[in-house]
């Protein structure tokens, strides 16, 4: 029977990969929700329940997940999806509402969302395979610019954003500068596009109420390179596998789930395949 890993004297680091990481690159969860199936003892490892995330194992190890034997782990994918307005970006919701994953088409193979878009917000949303992917896309350090379309009531002008430029205090809650600029006026309306690095909960809309004004529609249009483009609502593309490569630094290596990623965010939008949406 093969054996868990245990650190050689002579290396400075054990052999293998951390349990945690090795369930999220099988896609059956991301890094984080991994390791609390090993905290509630769902895990194996050669036959053996473990209860610690700090294991590492190689591909000589048999890994179960409530059961089920760990396969290969698939190469990392990445999807762009038009999420609708009216959609919860969660698996499960506790009010009973429809979530991004009901509407999904139905032979993608399981997705993780890369961060959220509220209820009431619509346009790009990334997809992942990968917890690794997923974790390292959303960390604020790695600077990846999510720009938005938003339309607010009122008719401000071009000083009315200046302390959103500046930076705000919200609440306890440090908001970093945004790149604001103000489009045009329609009707009682004025469009605005938004660029920030960090996505907080709802920061657009209460960075917008802070300076008097409510926004009425919210639309992400890119996530660093990736863009919405022509994407209709409720269609998936997937990112080429090259592309994906290139942009997130990823080695030419199936199941390699991105530890290295993002060196730098790509200059431009890459192109994008297999476009498709759910029917009916």
């Amino acid at each position: 029977m093969a054996r868990v890993m245990k650190k050689d004297s002579s290396q400075d680091t054990p052999q293998g990969d951390r349990i945690a990481k090795v369930i999220a690159r099988a896609g059956i969860a991301s890094r984080r929700e991994a390791e609390r199936l090993i905290t509630a003892g769902r895990v194996k490892v050669n036959g053996q329940r473990i209860d610690r995330a700090a294991l590492n194992v190689t591909d000589k190890d048999r890994v179960e997940v409530d059961g089920r034997l760990l396969g290969a782990p698939e190469p990392p994918r990445l999807w762009l999806y038009h999420k609708p307005t009216g959609l919860v970006t969660t698996t499960k919701d506790e009010q009973g509402r429809t979530t991004i994953f009901d509407e999904l088409p139905e032979d993608l193979p399981r997705v993780m969302s890369v961060g959220r878009l509220d209820l009431n917000s619509e346009g790009l949303l990334l997809l992942t395979n990968d917890g690794g992917v997923k974790r390292k896309l959303e960390l604020p350090e790695t600077g990846w610019v999510r720009k938005y379309r938003v339309r607010v009531n009122g008719r401000p002008q071009d000083a009315t954003f200046e302390p959103l430029r500046k930076g705000l205090d919200l609440d306890g809650e440090r908001f970093q500068p945004m790149q604001v600029a103000l489009d045009r006026q329609q009707g009682a309306n004025a469009w605005v596009t938004i660029a920030i690095r960090e996505g907080k909960n709802r920061e657009i809309r209460r960075a917008m109420e802070a300076v008097g004004l409510s926004v009425n529609r919210l639309i992400r249009v890119s996530y660093g390179p990736f863009q919405l483009g022509q994407l209709k609502r409720g269609e998936v593309e997937e990112i080429r596998p090259r592309v994906l490569r290139d942009q997130l630094g990823l080695a030419d290596t199936p199941g390699n789930e991105a530890q290295k990623a993002l060196a730098k965010p790509g200059k431009s939008g890459p192109p994008k395949v297999k476009r498709r949406r759910r029917d009916g």
